[in-house]
């Protein structure tokens, strides 16, 4: 007979979600996407959890001791698919930066709760990103831990010390730039862009070379020809 291992009722339950939907606009949507995807694009050879709107745990045995960042990197963590981030099952790892885009459901925790939260924590840098510039003047603001203190980032463009990247404000969206080279961090559709135009200009090329080659075989038939009927009429004027 199978015998079924069962789960301890007493076994601490740690949520995936708080079971209210997303309520964001589509630009907060897209912001987050676009900054989780160029942060995983340019620490791709670094060892990095990168990732966003996801709860992380930071206190085993207390499941309401939870933050869901907007977008968060974790350096020296394994970068896999997680339900949920747990610390003390990333050898006590939290995240080194934080971005948060603020709205107006979560402009109170964004401004007072979340930086004491995160600065308790060890959060080395906070950055917070009002889209709509209806709540933060400027919209852009950013943290950095000094001793066990954050201090406010004066500096424009503002620069993340523990990214090595630069954050500027566009419009209503914010890009990253890389300090060293000055290109700014690509978003998925400028990849897929970038790539699609790649491949066109390579079969543009290619075309380019098969008819030169077309051409260049041709000309060399034409010549043969015109070789082959000269030696004719020279044979011709031989013979008579």
């Amino acid at each position: 007979m199978t015998t079924l291992d069962i789960i301890p009722a007493a076994t601490i339950e740690y949520p995936e979600s708080d079971g209210q939907p997303m309520g964001e606009t589509d630009l907060h949507r897209i912001l987050m996407n676009e900054l989780i995807f160029a942060l995983r694009w340019f620490l791709n050879d670094v060892k990095a959890y990168v990732a966003g709107n996801l709860f992380v745990y930071y206190e085993e045995g207390n499941p309401k001791a939870v933050v869901a960042p907007d977008v968060f990197v974790v350096f020296g963590a394994e970068l896999h698919m997680r339900r949920t981030y747990k610390a003390w099952e990333e050898d006590q790892k939290l995240p080194d930066v934080v971005i948060e885009l603020t709205s107006r459901s979560t402009r109170q925790a964004d401004q007072k709760d979340k930086p004491a939260l995160y600065e308790r924590l060890g959060v080395r840098e906070y950055f917070v990103f009002d889209p709509y510039a209806e709540y933060l003047r400027p919209q852009l603001q950013g943290y950095r831990l000094v001793g066990s203190s954050y201090k406010r980032i004066e500096a424009f463009p503002m620069y993340s010390e523990v990214l090595n990247l630069e954050l500027r404000v566009e419009d209503q969206t914010l890009r990253l730039y890389n300090p060293e080279t000055g290109e700014r961090l690509p978003t998925a559709d400028e990849v897929v862009l970038a790539r699609r135009e790649a491949e066109w200009q390579l079969r543009k090329e290619l075309v380019a070379r098969l008819n030169a080659e077309v051409r260049a075989a041709e000309q060399s038939a034409r010549a043969d020809a015109a070789e082959a009927e000269l030696a004719r009429l020279r044979a011709e004027r031989a013979t008579q």
